[in-house]
């Protein structure tokens, strides 16, 4: 279990940089999914396990594929998808 003194915002990517998360809690996450020339942005709460889960393994970058990346990495998409 992921220690209760993280702070947050954490940023992580997938590997295949198509999708970006910007995790604000252990329970909440935002995620920008570059599709094609659009993206998307979801915010997602956590309220099941395997939500919970998933939010676990990107904080511990438990699983392959899940990188660490910046905030101005993230602010750029958002800003440059106006989002």
């Amino acid at each position: 279990m992921q220690d209760k003194c993280t702070d947050f915002p954490q940023y992580r990517k997938l590997s295949n940089n198509k999708v970006y998360y910007r995790i604000n809690s252990l329970r909440q996450f935002d995620e920008i999914q570059l599709i094609g020339k659009s993206a998307r942005f979801h915010t997602i709460e956590a309220q099941q396990y395997p939500e919970m889960l998933k939010i676990q393994e990107m904080l511990n970058l438990s699983l392959a594929g899940y990188e660490s990346t910046s905030k101005e990495e993230f602010e750029r998409l958002l800003n440059n998808n106006s989002l």
